[in-house]
C-alpha cells in the first residue's frame, strides 16, 4: 500500500500464509489484522468448532459465506471491518475533495462532452506521472473514473492530479 515501501513484501507472493497487523502503522485498534492462507479450506479445518448454536447448517443461503467458523477468534472475526471502514472514511474524504475541486474549477466538467480522456490517459501512461481509468457513461464519451482506494492518497496527490489532468490535456 505504499510506493515507498512496496521492496519490503518482494517476494510475498510464495508464502503460503501472511499476517498484517495495521494497528502499528495505520493506528487502528489492536484486535484489527489480517491472516491471509492460499490454501482453501484450511482456516476452517483448522479454527472450525461446529457450535451448531452459532453456525446452524439449515440456512438458505450459500454457507460459504458465513466466515465465524472460520476465524481465529469465532465472533470477533469482523474486526478487520474497523480497517476497511477507516479505509473507505479517508477515500471517501478523498473522493469529494477531488469532486469539490473539480466542480468549481474553471474549465472543468463533471463529465465532458468530447474525446479527450483517452488522449490523456495516454499522455498521463507516456510520462508515467500517474493513470486513470476512463469509460463511457450511457449514451456519453468517454470520462474519466476516479477511484481513489490508496489510504496513502492525500488531497496534495488529488492537487496533482487535477494539475497533471490540466497540463496534459491543454491543447485539446
Amino acid at each position: 500500500m505504499s510506493r515507498r515501501h512496496r521492496w519490503k513484501l518482494d517476494g510475498v507472493e510464495r508464502a503460503n500464509s501472511v499476517t498484517w497487523n495495521p494497528h502499528k502503522m495505520m493506528s487502528v485498534p489492536l484486535q484489527c489484522s489480517a491472516l491471509l492462507v492460499r490454501e482453501e479450506g484450511l482456516m476452517q479445518s483448522c479454527n472450525q468448532m461446529h457450535a451448531c448454536y452459532l453456525f446452524q447448517q439449515d440456512k438458505h443461503y450459500d454457507l460459504s459465506y458465513d466466515t465465524g467458523d472460520k476465524a481465529l477468534q469465532c465472533g470477533r472475526h469482523v474486526d478487520i471491518f474497523k480497517l476497511w471502514l477507516m479505509w473507505r472514511a479517508k477515500c471517501l474524504e478523498l473522493s469529494e475533495y477531488l469532486y469539490n475541486k473539480i466542480k468549481d474549477r474553471e474549465g472543468y466538467e463533471m463529465v465532458f462532452d468530447g474525446k479527450v480522456a483517452p488522449v490523456i490517459k495516454a499522455r498521463m501512461m507516456e510520462y508515467g506521472t500517474t493513470m486513470v481509468s476512463y469509460q463511457p457513461q450511457g449514451d456519453k464519451v468517454n470520462f474519466f473514473r476516479m477511484v481513489i482506494s490508496n489510504p496513502a492518497a492525500t488531497f496534495e496527490d488529488i492537487d496533482f492530479l487535477i494539475e497533471e489532468i490540466e497540463r496534459l490535456g491543454h491543447d485539446l
